[in-house]
């Protein structure tokens, strides 16, 4: 079963090695875990339900705890605390498009709020209930999770929303067909979702990212249907597809998504290389992106990481051992890990592995094989599992992630990673930091960056660290040529650094296309767009 205050699987646990836990010992000093609330506590708390019955709409206590908060720290936090704010007064649970154009009725009806809900899964605060002094109707897409149809000859798919990854490709691979967008959150996170908050799969240099897998679909908005047809390309005015893409439940609910699909590839690998420092690192990465070497997946960890991973991966006695042959080949202290992936043909593999080797050999890249890289699929949707080993240590992680010009990289990357590093010194506490690129563009890339603290002595105290780490390292990303968001959406938690990187009049666009759609501001409120702040622009007004 789904973890109630947590993530993934309760049956499932990933367990860091001791030499794991003495490497963040050495680092951030001996830590100790908060106690946490029960989910019997908790079904103590949640008040009666505001909303009257209904068919498709659920008001028993665990359910709508189950749905109450998303994966962000402060989610986090609130859910082991049990300090949990806000809860739905209910949880729809429609499957079909017709059922929730139904309840969108309702909702008005009744004088709503609702806040769509697909895997859960949100870092950003997406699903969170804001106490507005309304009734809360979350609306769940989990039962509209099958594939809908498959065209052979245009290679489009139709899935319904609440389809998770898992479903999504197990439903195309029984047919030979494969989506390939899978970010790290791909066990739990869905389709819609993905749509609704521009998502990236770690293979996006093959398969690219949700924008160019969407093709059109299905949204139930208050004034009816919103049918978004599939062209391959068309110059008929603004694509529909962009007012969709990011909206994050603001213009309406997504219920069905077409997508582009392939068939599956003949053969797919993981390979590891080194390189002796950062800068010939990023140089190595900027070049093969550039040169369009056929890679389905570059992801290039800065020294520190590289460093972490190393200590975190176990087999001590076998890392020891690479240590030595990556010293003696020249990529000792100071080394860079990248993971790359080839996909495709034998022939396009082929040839795409002669050329990286040959493209690295110019930066004295060290080829280390497939066996880390066949290390690392085998973990790659697991990793969010780590937070719940780390805290039970007495140590929180979180990550923040932005995109920038290849110009900037190293520039915006060390911004960020000291604002984390010293954010806590008022505190005398040390934070543990460390980058990858995870996904590269000719143009640029994106930063994902990793922070570790140790718990204060209070669930509110280290919800108040977290925030002025936040708070600070957003400052820095939009300051110095950053997106807010490369991949994991505005939500809540970015939604008021939205106006600097958009500008006054892509955020008065934004505002008037949610007030057409959803006139009284019933969708997500407070999501993407700060309510307050624009509240305020149109009082000043």
């Amino acid at each position: 079963m789904r973890r109630w205050n947590g993530w993934g699987d309760d049956s499932f646990h990933l367990e860091l090695p001791d030499n794991g836990i003495d490497f963040l010992r050495e680092r951030l000093g001996t830590a100790e875990p908060l106690p946490e609330a029960t989910l019997e506590a908790v079904c103590k708390q949640v008040p009666k339900s505001r909303i009257p019955a209904h068919d498709h709409v659920y008001t028993d206590s665990e359910t709508r705890i189950r749905h109450a908060r998303g994966q962000s720290l402060p989610d986090w936090l609130a859910m082991r605390s049990g300090e949990f704010g806000v809860f739905p007064d209910a949880v729809a649970l429609p499957e079909t498009s017709e059922q929730v154009a139904e309840l969108l009725q309702w909702a008005r009806k009744q004088d709503l709020v609702v806040i769509p809900y697909g895997g859960g899964t949100s870092v950003a605060g997406h699903i969170n209930p804001a106490d507005s002094g309304k009734p809360v109707l979350t609306l769940s897409l989990a039962r509209m999770n099958r594939m809908v149809d498959l065209d052979p000859e245009s290679q489009i798919a139709t899935f319904g929303a609440g389809t998770p990854g898992p479903l999504v490709e197990s439903q195309l691979l029984a047919q030979g067909y494969t989506l390939g967008h899978f970010p790290q959150s791909f066990e739990l996170s869905t389709i819609g979702g993905w749509v609704a908050s521009r998502s990236s799969g770690q293979q996006s240099l093959r398969y690219g990212r949700i924008e160019q897998l969407f093709a059109g679909g299905r949204i139930q908005t208050f004034d009816g249907t919103w049918d978004i047809p599939t062209f391959p390309a068309s110059a008929a005015g603004p694509d529909p597809r962009e007012i969709v893409l990011g909206s994050e439940g603001r213009f309406g609910i997504i219920t069905e998504v077409k997508v582009r699909v392939m068939p599956v590839p003949d053969r797919e690998s993981f390979h590891v290389l080194f390189f002796p420092n950062w800068e010939q690192a990023r140089s190595c990465a900027r070049r093969l992106v550039q040169n369009r070497t056929f890679l389905s997946m570059l992801r290039l960890s800065n020294v520190v990481e590289t460093e972490t991973q190393l200590a975190l991966a176990g087999h001590p006695r076998m890392i020891g051992g690479l240590e030595k042959f990556l010293k003696w080949r020249g990529a000792g202290e100071g080394k860079c890990m990248m993971t790359v992936g080839l996909t495709g043909t034998p022939l396009q593999c082929r040839t795409g592995l002669g050329e990286l080797k040959q493209i690295a050999r110019d930066y004295d890249g060290v080829y280390a094989g497939t066996y880390l890289g066949r290390k690392w699929e085998a973990k790659r949707f697991t990793m969010p599992y780590l937070r719940e080993a780390l805290w039970q240590g007495g140590y929180v992680v979180d990550t923040l992630e932005t995109a920038t010009d290849w110009d900037n990289v190293d520039t915006l990357m060390a911004r960020i990673e000291q604002t984390l590093r010293q954010g806590l010194e008022a505190d005398g506490e040390p934070v543990h930091v460390f980058t990858h690129l995870s996904h590269v563009y000719s143009q640029g890339c994106s930063i994902y960056t990793t922070y570790v603290f140790r718990c204060a002595d209070s669930y509110s105290e280290t919800q108040a660290r977290w925030a002025r780490l936040k708070h600070a390292a957003s400052e820095v990303i939009v300051r110095n040529r950053g997106t807010i968001s490369h991949q994991h959406g505005v939500g809540r938690d970015h939604a008021p650094y939205l106006p600097i990187e958009k500008g006054p009049v892509t955020m008065m666009v934004l505002r008037s296309l949610s007030r057409t759609l959803d006139p009284d501001q019933r969708l997500a409120p407070g999501v993407l767009l700060d309510d307050q702040t624009a509240s305020e622009v149109s009082n000043d007004s």
